[in-house]
C-alpha cells in the first residue's frame, strides 16, 4: 500500500513520535510511505534519517489554501492520505481524488469547536477517523461525528525500547543531583497548562512537611515554563526542570514513580512508556489515561485538578515499596498485551482498507 502521511507541525510531541512509530511498522510490513511535513522541522529530519521520502509542506494556518493545493499535487500515486493533526486535517477538503482514501487521526479528548464545519471535516471531508482512545471517540460523537465513521486505534510503543540498566539510572540521578536514598518522581510532557503540572507542584508543597524524601524532575518545554518555575521556587532543590529530553528510557530508569497530572489527555504515550519501563504511575482520571491505567492494578488514578488526592496517592507509593513493584510489573505486562506499535499499525492498516 502507498501512503502519504501529513503532519506539518513545527515542534516535536507525542503525536510526532507516534507518526515515526507508524512509519517504521508500515515499512516492516512492506508498505511504501511518504511524509508531508514542515521543512527542516524535527519530524522531517527524523523521517529523512529513517529513509522516508519527505515532501516539504509549510502550513501557515487552518485556512492555508495554497498549502492544500501543494499537498493535492503531492498525492501522486498514493492510495491513502493520512492526516495526523488538526492542521493537516484542515487541508483535507481540497485533497479529494478518485481512488484515494482519506483518513484523519484525532488525538485530543476535548470536543472540537466549530459546529457544522467540524462535522463536515470529520463526516464528509475524510473517509474514516482514527481516534486514539474511547474518550477521544466520545468527544467526537458529542459534536456530531458519526460513531460508525470512527475507529479506535490506541497509540502504541515498542516496549523493548524502554529498558535501561542500573548504571544508566545512577548516571542520570547523579546528573540531576538525586541521591540513592531519595524517591524520584518523574513528569514527562510539555510544560503546558493542560498537562496539570501546577497541580503536582501544589501537591508537592503540601507534602513537603512529611519528609518523604521525594524529589521531582520535569522533562519538557512549553509556554508554562516560567510560571511553573516560580511556583516551584518555595520547594527549593526538591524540584528540577530538565528541559526536553530524547533519552526517555534513561529518564525512566532514573525514576521511582511517574506522574501524569493531566487536565486533558487523549491517551498518554508517556504512561505507556512508564509502564513498559516497569514504573508505577499516578495519573489523572481523564481521557484515555483512564483506559490505559487500571486503578490499583497498574497505577493509581486520581481526580484531575485535585492536589490533595494527588498528594495522598504519592505519599502512599512513597512509603510502600511492595506496591510500587507490583504496579510496575503489572503495567509492563499490560503494555505488551495491548499497547504495542505493532498493534497500532495493524489497527491503522485495517482502517486504510476500510475494514469494519
Amino acid at each position: 500500500m502507498r501512503v502519504l502521511h501529513v503532519d506539518p507541525e513545527r515542534a516535536w510531541g507525542g503525536g510526532e513520535a507516534q507518526v515515526m512509530a507508524l512509519l517504521g511498522e508500515l515499512a516492516r510490513r512492506g508498505h511504501a510511505s511518504r511524509l508531508a511535513a514542515h521543512p527542516g522541522g524535527p519530524l522531517a529530519r527524523a523521517a529523512a534519517a529513517a529513509g522516508v521520502p519527505v515532501v516539504p509542506l509549510p502550513v501557515a494556518n487552518h485556512l492555508d489554501v495554497a498549502a492544500a493545493l501543494r499537498l493535492r499535487r503531492a498525492i501522486g500515486d498514493a492510495e491513502v492520505v493520512h492526516f495526523h493533526t488538526a492542521r493537516a486535517h484542515a487541508l483535507a477538503p481540497l485533497c479529494r481524488r478518485p481512488g484515494v482514501r482519506l483518513v484523519a487521526t484525532r488525538r485530543m479528548d476535548y470536543v472540537p469547536a466549530g459546529g457544522p464545519y467540524v462535522r463536515f471535516l470529520y463526516n464528509r471531508a475524510v473517509d474514516a477517523v482514527v481516534a486514539i482512545s474511547e474518550g477521544v471517540r466520545e468527544a467526537l460523537v458529542r459534536v456530531g461525528v458519526r460513531r460508525e465513521h470512527i475507529r479506535v486505534v490506541p497509540s502504541g510503543i515498542d516496549p523493548g525500547a524502554y529498558s535501561a540498566g542500573p548504571e544508566t539510572r545512577k548516571a542520570l540521578r547523579d546528573e540531576w543531583g538525586v541521591g540513592a536514598e531519595a524517591l524520584l518522581v518523574l513528569v514527562l510532557g510539555a510544560l503546558e497548562r493542560r498537562k496539570g503540572h501546577a497541580v503536582l507542584l501544589e501537591a508537592a508543597r503540601r507534602l513537603a512537611p512529611a519528609a518523604l524524601g521525594l524529589r521531582y524532575v520535569f522533562c519538557g518545554e512549553g509556554s508554562e515554563a516560567r510560571a511553573l518555575g516560580e511556583a516551584a521556587a518555595p520547594l527549593g532543590g526538591a524540584v528540577r526542570f530538565a528541559g526536553f529530553r530524547r533519552d526517555v528510557s534513561a529518564c525512566l530508569a532514573a525514576a521511582d514513580i511517574v506522574v501524569l497530572p493531566s487536565l486533558r489527555e487523549g491517551l498518554g504515550v508517556a504512561a505507556l512508556e512508564a509502564m513498559a519501563a516497569g514504573r508505577p504511575l499516578v495519573v489523572s482520571r481523564v481521557g484515555g489515561l483512564a483506559e490505559v491505567v487500571l486503578h490499583e492494578a497498574t497505577g493509581l488514578l486520581v481526580p484531575p485538578g485535585d492536589p490533595g488526592a494527588l498528594g495522598t496517592a504519592l505519599a502512599r507509593l512513597a512509603v510502600d515499596g511492595a506496591l510500587r513493584a507490583r504496579l510496575g510489573a503489572a503495567g509492563r505486562v499490560r503494555v505488551h498485551a495491548r499497547f504495542t506499535s505493532a498493534q497500532m499499525a495493524e489497527g491503522t492498516l485495517a482502517c486504510y482498507r476500510g475494514e469494519p
